[in-house]
């Protein structure tokens, strides 16, 4: 199981079955502004479609291909971050992360990201985490921007999200510049 403290009351940890009304409460409450940036909202429409997702990410965390974990700040579910895919054989991430709109701006996601960075660089030994953002979503940009990472580009038309499609910065870190970076911390 993956549960890890960042500060006493910030964790991360798996969602697990048991936690499914609340991720599609928390999902609900915040469904008008998710939606401005994911696409897949339409397959969270109840419960147990929030049971089958998460049955589905256990399955894979199982088989080391993706990490999703909650956030939990002040003991209640906040968010979502982790890495959509793990590849082994380029030995890399994709970052994922959102939180409840009324918490943005208490430095959350930006924590959980750093904790997940020290993770796969730390604990999982890989060499790159990427990070894509639409490029119209400021405060998304501004977690790997604040992290450290580097702008590589921009993928044009990247993502279609209901009604119009939007291009993503693509943001990249390396193994030895997440060391460089812990050093100065």
């Amino acid at each position: 199981m993956f549960c890890f403290w960042i500060e006493s009351d910030l964790e991360l940890r798996l969602v697990e079955d048991r936690h499914a009304e609340e991720l599609f409460e928390l999902t609900e409450q915040n469904r008008d502004y998710l939606k401005q940036w994911f696409s897949y909202l339409d397959s969270h429409r109840s419960v147990e479609d929030v049971r089958r997702v998460i049955k589905s990410e256990l399955i894979e965390f199982g088989k080391g291909v993706r990490l999703n974990a909650g956030i939990w700040f002040e003991g209640k579910l906040a968010g979502m971050a982790g890495y959509d895919r793990i590849d082994w054989s380029d030995r890399l991430a994709d970052l994922s992360y959102w939180v409840a709109a009324p918490l943005q701006g208490k430095g959350i996601v930006t924590k959980s990201c750093r904790a997940l960075l020290g993770y796969a660089f730390d604990e999982l030994k890989l060499n790159r985490v990427e990070a894509r953002c639409a490029t119209g979503n400021p405060k998304s940009r501004a977690i790997p921007e604040r992290l450290g990472f580097k702008q590589e580009g921009t993928i044009r038309q990247a993502q279609w999200i209901y009604d119009r499609v939007v291009d993503h910065a693509v943001y990249g870190m390396l193994s030895t510049e997440w060391q460089s970076l812990k050093k100065l911390q």
